[in-house]
């Protein structure tokens, strides 16, 4: 089924629209209840890494406890920075494991400095360069912890995917409509966008909200917009993920998920930013981050529309 994306942003220049930016964005109220919603909220999509608090959260169930910085990597999709790969030896090294263990794809790092001082120097792809790597550590240690084979702990019915299935349908609210595989090799489960910003507002309430929002550079980077718009708004919780689905979460509970049809990431923050001020976030908090040539609609409160580039 194809969803019923609406137009969401439009790249401006000089007073006429060069390009528009189709999608989905909903905001829940702290009771769970829609208080906003354009496009389409209730046709399954994948997560992509934004569900990773919620498979972190799976993990924490199962028995796994780890220092929050470690909880916050493992909920994150980190930019490859020395601290991002030291951090996820450390859980590795916590369960006796090494990077050999991991069954994540090897990758040179996500942030563009790092990538391409690893490329002058000609250093190798590593597996725990790649942005999931802090996911993968986590599971493992959750497998050894459970007793379970480690092998195979990618595979759908490895009991860990089972268990974080189950996860997710818990928090969502709703059944899981279709499993894929994600670019790390895991599971991953299609919902919809409605479930998608329910089960975040539950996370944010957890040790694993805690942990990232207290953490957030171990969840994006040093240059990353998750990590910045963190870092600038009192108690946010921000997450996003490949093919431009994104989920925030505000201390009083309102909770928010969007999805850009194309899939184009310059498209994500500014619809970001603009529930976040329907939500009541102070201007002054967000106004740094804006695009001025990306101007949002679909009955979001706009941004002025400004000449672009």
């Amino acid at each position: 089924m194809t969803p019923a994306h609406v137009p969401l942003v439009h790249l401006m220049r000089d007073g006429l629209i060069e390009g528009v930016h189709h999608g989905s964005v909903v905001v829940l109220g702290p009771d769970g209840s829609v208080r906003f919603a354009a496009g389409d909220v209730t046709t399954p999509l994948y997560p992509r890494s934004a569900a990773k608090p919620i498979q972190a959260l799976a993990m924490t169930r199962l028995g796994l406890s780890l220092p929050p910085e470690l909880l916050a990597l493992a909920a994150a999709s980190h930019s490859g920075e020395a601290f991002h790969l030291a951090a996820a030896r450390r859980i590795l090294s916590a369960c006796g494991l090494s990077e050999e263990d991991l069954r994540n794809p090897a990758a040179h790092p996500h942030d563009q400095e790092e990538r391409d001082a690893w490329l002058r120097r000609g250093s190798p792809a590593r597996r725990l360069a790649h942005n999931c790597s802090g996911k993968h550590a986590a599971m493992l240690c959750t497998t050894v912890l459970r007793g379970w084979s480690t092998s195979d702990y990618r595979e759908p019915d490895h009991p860990l995917q089972q268990a974080i299935a189950a996860t997710v349908e818990e928090l969502t609210g709703e059944p899981v409509a279709h499993t894929a595989v994600d670019g790390c090799g895991t599971p991953l489960f299609a919902v919809t966008l409605r479930g998608l910003a329910t089960a975040v507002g539950r996370v944010a309430r957890t040790p694993v909200g805690e942990a990232m929002r207290a953490h957030p550079e171990m969840v994006g980077g040093s240059r990353r917009d998750v990590t910045r718009l963190m870092r600038a708004v009192p108690g946010l919780l921000v997450k996003d993920g490949f093919e431009a689905v994104g989920v925030a979460a505000l201390p009083d509970g309102t909770a928010i998920a969007l999805k850009i049809a194309d899939g184009t990431d310059r498209a994500r923050l500014p619809v970001t930013l603009a529930a976040l001020r329907w939500a009541g976030v102070a201007e002054d908090l967000l106004a740094p981050f804006d695009t001025p040539a990306l101007v949002v609609t679909g009955g979001l409160t706009p941004q002025p529309a400004m000449t672009g580039p």
